[in-house]
């Protein structure tokens, strides 16, 4: 059996906190194809390696700037053929004088307030041509077992926003934080984000958290062990410099050389998007891939040359 490899993208306007004062169109250059490594360049790697992919895309800033960035968002991936599922940042919602009133942390709104905000961020995709979505992910991982109901109360089938690595705040579905296998949990097949294990504990599978050794050790250990999906996330921003103005070389390094590993390991690691998973085994008993000394240092060494080198300019 193969093991399915999602593939997911959160995809949104960086957050500033000074929007009375911000124009969407320098948020927007700056999130979604920041020195020309966002979407765009993600969308022409994947086209070359014949990947699928997720974006979870946030809708709610069409809130505050009306729907026209999110139609500029979501147009090219869905021409691209790639997926784009359900992100939300809450704090889009309770602007006044481009200020929050309410938390940046779903999990801190009521069951019903959830539902109310995931009501109004579907809607907003459908305004901006997505297909329904059937996939949920919270932003920064901020969900509970209430988002899960008010989910499957919207017919929302998937939520990818278990993260062991998030826990004990603001990652708190009841699950064990060790899960990475899906299961049924509240009405909904929860995907979790697949973490690593090493010696100070977990880390997950983020193009600019994991080395390609490391990525590519869990990938290899998943389809060994038959592991029914591996779940990698990336951000639209996160191959370029946090300043917008230049890529990262070490986060870019690692997406190109993972999409040509998973071009290459394509039969037994196959790319998906959520529609594709079904059947998908549940309840399997799936233990994270164990790094080494020498991975972790290599990731530490590149760590150190991302941070001071590439950040810094």
């Amino acid at each position: 059996m193969a093991t399915n490899v999602l593939l997911t993208i959160d995809t949104e306007l960086i957050w500033r906190s000074n929007l009375e004062r911000a124009n969407w169109q320098d948020m927007f250059a700056r999130s979604y194809n920041p020195a020309g490594v966002g979407v765009p360049y993600q969308l022409r790697e994947l086209a070359e390696h014949r990947l699928k992919a997720v974006f979870f895309v946030d809708p709610m800033p069409a809130l505050h700037f009306g729907i026209e960035p999110l139609r500029r968002m979501v147009a090219p991936i869905l021409e691209a053929g790639q997926s784009v599922e359900l992100h939300l940042h809450p704090q889009w919602a309770s602007l006044e004088d481009g200020k929050p009133t309410r938390s940046f942390e779903l999990i801190d709104y009521s069951e019903a307030e959830q539902r109310d905000l995931l009501e109004r961020g579907i809607a907003l995709l459908v305004e901006a041509g997505v297909p329904r979505p059937i996939a949920f992910r919270a932003g920064s991982y901020g969900a509970n077992d209430a988002t899960l109901r008010a989910l499957a109360s919207l017919g929302i089938r998937y939520d990818s926003s278990h993260n062991g690595t998030a826990h004990p705040w603001p990652s708190i579905i009841s699950l064990p934080v060790e899960a990475i296998a899906p299961v049924r949990h509240e009405g909904v097949t929860e995907i979790p984000v697949t973490t690593i294990a090493e010696p100070a504990g977990l880390r997950h599978m983020q193009i600019c958290a994991l080395s390609y050794a490391e990525m590519g050790g869990a990938l290899r250990h998943a389809a060994d062990q038959a592991h029914p999906v591996v779940t990698i996330v990336g951000h639209s921003f996160e191959l370029a410099a946090r300043n917008g103005l230049r890529a990262n070389r070490v986060h870019l390094s690692r997406f190109e050389r993972l999409c040509a590993f998973l071009d290459r390991n394509r039969d037994a690691m196959p790319t998906r998007t959520f529609a594709d998973l079904e059947p998908l085994p549940l309840n399997v008993d799936a233990h994270a891939f164990r790094n080494t000394l020498p991975q972790r240092l290599t990731r530490r060494v590149a760590q150190a040359w991302s941070n001071y080198v590439e950040e810094r300019g």
